[in-house]
């Protein structure tokens, strides 16, 4: 080989590792089938072995490789996706089947997980599927079947905005600070219209009389699915407490409003679909309890993010009075004087409907429920939120609990301590927030007064760490604070209110919003992210684990061996933290709250005016 070919040839060869690695990378992101990238390793060794065999030829010919190479990315990367594949109700293959059981409307058969201590039910329907004309009308009741539904897998999520694969792993890899990667398919959980379906975990063997754990999963009421692997109720059920998860309605299909559909609707309803099925899914546990063993004068309702929005809801829904006794909520509250999130008048909701109906070129609901699903579920106006309908909520939340109308008799409730991190992070992500930035961006929120209050309250915080500082702050308005009224207004009410406040770090979403479900519900022991928790991480989940099924069974956390979770009392100013400690500690944000109180005021006032 000459020695004028060595340099180029080296350099080529470097520049060609390089864009490998890139390429090798971004498959791992892209979570595409294994066969993707046996082909795209092929293609890179012959492409580095091409650009070795052509090193001494023409210069022209020396571009062969290059344009080989891209030209078989551009066939291959966009074939790097995941599949889209049913979700099967247990992990171990070839499961055994459950008994036949008799429920209102027909017979089901489950199957047992691994070492049969825990049957499972998925994929049970709870009311007609909501398409065609049903379509944005109130849940209707089941028609009856004949023979025995297989109940093995989970039925299709509801229909909802997809982002590509390659922004989850990358906020995964924002989660856990690193990158793991594993090149292991994970398909995605396929998805439909036809989605009002439940699953049920309970013990084995036991018949009667067990306790039961309602679970509305959370996702902005825009996305989520019944199946997701962090609220799993396998353990849940090895405690002795039956676990329930349903799906309901999402987005634009879920939440949707129009003054046509109020006129239709013989309860004058519009806008609150995805309740309402929430409520429908309630009450067939209410009717079918029996069949399955469990007691329906004993139902814990629980959600987490907007799943705990819909709890707060159903809390004080005159349609779910009596459904259930006790109520989780995880990281989100409608019980505030104006909810920052989740929750609008329904004048701003029938205005985005109306906003839909231009979007999609129709002059009537008849010719919108005509749109194929998987064109309207790409409208660029997001539904992400309840109103006041008059029929599913008669009164604004917060209102209900001022007139002590709320259905919980005992409510466990709380936050993690950096639940605005995923959502402050992104939208300054390319220019973050900084001791110089910081007052103006809390002045543009809030206003001017308020921001600055804020500042001098965080002002040491600010001058160590304005960043965090910032996020903070918004952790406490959009999340905190509304935990700490729902709690107060509760405890007015009567109600037995236990509350905490969750510090627990680890490898993956750690404090952040969504970060303690895998606690509460016991599986971070199965877990295919194990690299990201240690010891004690299985030993808060065994404890919360504890704390969330013995409060559905009694509506008391405690037992014996477990750190004591005291009643809240609003004088003692004190939250159960649960982390690395686990006790009782004093709540930090009280000033904060204030000053949050005195900008909803200041909003209030502002908007009525």
């Amino acid at each position: 080989m000459k020695k004028r070919r060595i340099v180029p040839l080296v350099v080529s060869l470097i520049l060609a590792l390089l864009v490998s690695a890139i390429v090798i990378f971004y498959l791992d992101l892209a979570n595409g089938p294994l066969v993707i990238l046996i082909l795209s390793i092929i293609n890179i060794i012959l492409f580095i072995g091409a650009i070795i065999v052509f090193n001494n030829k023409r210069k022209l010919f020396r571009f062969i490789p290059w344009l080989s190479f891209i030209l078989l990315n551009v066939i291959l990367l966009p074939l790097a996706k995941p599949t889209v594949k049913e979700r099967m109700a247990v992990t171990n293959k070839n499961p055994e089947h459950t008994e036949v059981m008799h429920l209102v409307n027909g017979d089901i058969r489950g199957v047992y997980n691994k070492d049969k201590s825990v049957e499972v039910y998925a994929g049970i329907p709870y009311a007609k599927a909501p398409i065609g004309e049903l379509r944005w009308k109130e849940p209707q009741p089941l028609d009856n079947w004949s023979g025995v539904r297989e109940c093995n897998k989970f039925a299709p999520r509801s229909m909802q905005p997809t982002k590509p694969a390659v922004i989850n792993s990358l906020v995964d890899i924002y989660s856990e600070k690193g990158w793991h990667p594993d090149y292991k398919m994970h398909p995605a959980q396929n998805m439909s219209e036809d989605s009002l379906y439940l699953n049920i975990w309970k013990p084995s063997n036991v018949s009667t009389n067990l306790p039961i754990l309602f679970y509305v999963h959370g996702g902005s009421l825009t996305t989520g699915s019944s199946a997701y692997e962090d609220y799993n109720g396998e353990e849940v059920a090895k405690r002795g407490v039956i676990m329930i998860t349903i799906q309901y309605r999402l987005g634009v299909f879920g939440y949707f409003a129009h003054p046509d559909l109020a006129k239709e609707s013989p309860n004058g309803t519009t806008g609150n679909y995805g309740l309402l099925d929430q409520i429908a899914a309630l009450q067939w546990v209410n009717d079918n309890a029996a069949s399955f063993g469990g007691d329906k004068d004993n139902i814990t309702i629980a959600g987490e993010s907007a799943g705990s929005s819909s709890i707060s809801a159903l809390c004080t829904s005159p349609l779910a009075k009596g459904l259930f006794k006790r109520a989780i909520g995880e990281s989100s509250s409608l019980v505030v004087k104006q909810a920052p999130h989740t929750y609008r008048t329904m004048k701003a909701a029938q205005e985005v409907g109306q906003k839909i109906m231009k979007e999609q070129k129709c002059s009537s609901v008849d010719d919108l429920r005509k749109v194929r699903a998987s064109k309207l579920v790409s409208t660029k106006y997001e539904n992400p939120s309840m109103t006041l309908d008059g029929y599913a909520l008669t009164k604004d939340p917060y209102d209900v609990y001022l007139a002590n109308e709320n259905n919980e008799e005992a409510l466990l409730n709380g936050y993690n301590v950096k639940e605005a991190d995923a959502f402050v992070v992104p939208t300054y992500l390319f220019n973050p927030t900084n001791k110089g930035n910081i007052l103006s961006r809390l002045q543009k929120t809030f206003n001017k007064e308020i921001g600055q209050k804020m500042y001098d309250l965080y002002k040491d915080e600010i001058e160590k760490d304005a960043f965090s500082a910032f996020n903070e702050i918004f952790s406490v308005y959009w999340f905190i604070q509304p935990h700490h009224s729902w709690s107060n207004m509760a405890y007015q009410n009567g109600v037995k209110v236990y509350r905490y406040q969750f510090t627990k770090e680890n490898g993956y979403h750690g404090t952040y919003h969504a970060g303690e479900m895998i606690y509460a519900y016991g599986n971070v022991k199965h877990t295919y992210r194990s690299y990201c928790y240690n010891d004690s991480d299985l030993a808060l989940a065994d404890t919360m684990v504890s704390y969330w099924t013995n409060f559905a069974k009694t509506g008391d956390p405690n037992a014996n061996g477990l750190p004591t979770w005291d009643l809240y009392n609003p004088a003692d100013n004190k939250v159960m933290e649960l982390g690395e400690h686990v006790g009782a500690i004093e709540d930090r944000y009280l000033k904060l709250y204030e000053i949050i109180d005195e900008f909803i005021n200041w909003k209030i006032i502002n908007e009525n005016s």
